[in-house]
């Protein structure tokens, strides 16, 4: 298996390809979305490329999960995510850093949970 420092460095190339930025960009707690302009479709490449540097399957919707904090996902309420969402979070994404997002569970910050560290974390599970 890889060393930390291996996967990091691959998903950085990855995550370089993908969106087009510098290298010295990706950093692990930049945010795919806020720091690296990541949209929605961009997810999908990078899934496809996580996958093809890694010789993994990531099944759709597990390493970034959707609709999670929707309006009727039953999961926000005021803007925030609820107690039940956050479980799920913790469910859904175990690779993620759910307690500091479960401090200020702003809707608006969700995207924060998507970081370089994030996918370093998921692909170091899945080659064990």
């Amino acid at each position: 298996m890889p060393s930390a420092d291996e996967i990091l460095k691959k998903v950085q190339e990855t995550l370089v390809d993908a969106l087009g930025v510098d290298d010295d960009e990706v950093t692990p707690t930049a945010t795919l979305i806020g720091d690296l302009g990541a949209e929605s479709i961009d997810f999908l490449d990078i899934v496809f490329r996580l996958e093809k540097n890694f010789d993994i399957k990531i099944p759709r919707g597990e390493l970034f999960p959707e609709n999670l904090a929707t309006a009727d996902s039953g999961f926000v309420a005021d803007g925030k995510v609820t107690e039940d969402g956050i479980a799920q979070l913790r469910a859904k994404m175990p690779h993620a850093d759910i307690d500091s997002f479960a401090s200020n569970p702003l809707v608006s910050k969700l995207s924060d949970l998507f970081t370089v560290e994030m996918i370093c974390k998921f692909v170091a599970a899945r080659l064990k």
